[in-house]
């Protein structure tokens, strides 16, 4: 049985659960600097360059989770360089300065913190070339250094037109109850690799040597047990290059008796909190 993820498993779009899908819509299209690629009733994807990043679903009915609660902590978003990260930082200090959170260098990249409407939290960022990260022992060297945004912003921005520039989800990071438990999941169960650890804290996965494609933290939510359907996290899509990887997986949680909706083309899962994963063919 093949123990590991295709090294060029990727992530996919994310779904959210959202109550004003107006308001949302506005804010992921004006704010973040995404384009409305779909708007279909109760559902609408923004993306970029014909990719598809974040599908709000309205679901009125929902309310807001209980703090400590587990579900996502961020949608991290990666622009394909400072200039485009720049345009989308500019657009929030703009329309929108009051939902910045912060930012950080990470030494494997530059990363600018805010939060939606509805309380959700997002990263955008910039990866530095591969050939700069740095790897002991099998784990990445991340870091929080200061990073000033107005920076940023002086050195990049206008460097060329940032408006259709492409962009992917790079990672999501979830908020879990323990991290043992996430690493017996994401790790031995669905088969990322771990990249980094910050010991009973948080834990960082990827596939194909990335530094991190997911990663869980207890910062919010330790001691959390499964989630209630509540508004916010509805999904987190896993793009696999192959029918043969997509089979790898099945055959890896089913062996775990992991429930498993498979419909032929993709398989649906819950971890141990009750975060719904989709795995799919990229396209």
């Amino acid at each position: 049985m093949n123990e590991k993820l295709a090294a060029a498993t990727s992530m996919g779009a994310v779904t959210l659960l959202v109550a004003g899908l107006d308001a949302m819509t506005a804010f992921y299209r004006d704010v973040v600097t995404l384009q409305v690629q779909d708007a279909d009733g109760d559902t609408v994807t923004l993306g970029r360059a014909g990719v598809p990043l974040v599908i709000l679903r309205h679901e009125p009915t929902l309310r807001h989770a209980l703090p400590g609660s587990a579900g996502l902590f961020h949608t991290a978003i990666v622009f394909e360089s400072q200039a485009a990260l720049a345009g989308a930082l500019s657009s929030v200090a703009q329309r929108a300065p009051h939902t910045f959170t912060g930012s950080a260098d990470h030494l494997v990249s530059q990363a600018f913190y805010l939060t939606d409407p509805e309380g959700n939290g997002i990263e955008l960022y910039w990866d530095r070339d591969r050939s700069e990260w740095s790897w002991t022992h099998g784990q990445i060297e991340m870091a929080t250094l200061y990073l000033d945004p107005n920076s940023v912003l002086q050195e990049h921005l206008g460097e060329e037109p940032t408006g259709a520039a492409a962009a992917q989800i790079g990672h999501v990071h979830l908020s879990v109850g323990d991290v043992d438990t996430a690493r017996e999941f994401y790790v031995n169960r669905l088969g990322f690799d771990a990249t980094a650890s910050l010991g009973e804290q948080a834990l960082f996965v990827s596939a194909g040597g990335y530094h991190h494609h997911m990663a869980m933290n207890v910062w919010n939510s330790r001691g959390a047990g499964p989630r209630m359907p509540a508004l916010g996290l509805g999904q987190v899509d896993l793009l696999l290059p192959d029918a043969d990887s997509l089979g790898a997986l099945n055959e890896r949680l089913t062996h775990f008796d992991t429930d498993v909706q498979d419909d032929g083309r993709t398989l649906t899962f819950q971890d141990p909190w009750n975060n719904t994963l989709k795995a799919a063919l990229a396209a």
